[in-house]
């Protein structure tokens, strides 16, 4: 996926990224994802969708406070 601005949902769900549909717009209804509309588009910038996934838990790695 190239780097714009701002993506539109379409642009970010499978097979072209990481999400689906459901989980973009729980996220946005969670706050934990913050978005704007253009009319009916529901539009997401560039930097708040990296801020989100930067929010993410981290797994499978050493500095994890998920390991058991």
């Amino acid at each position: 996926m190239t780097t714009k601005l701002a993506y539109r949902i379409n642009d970010l769900i499978k097979p072209h990224g990481p999400h689906g549909r459901s989980t973009l717009f729980k996220a946005i209804r969670e706050r934990k994802l913050v978005a704007q509309k253009e009319g009916r588009s529901t539009i997401i910038t560039h930097e708040n969708y990296e801020a989100y996934l930067k929010s993410l838990p981290v797994v499978g790695s050493e500095d994890s406070s998920d390991a058991a």
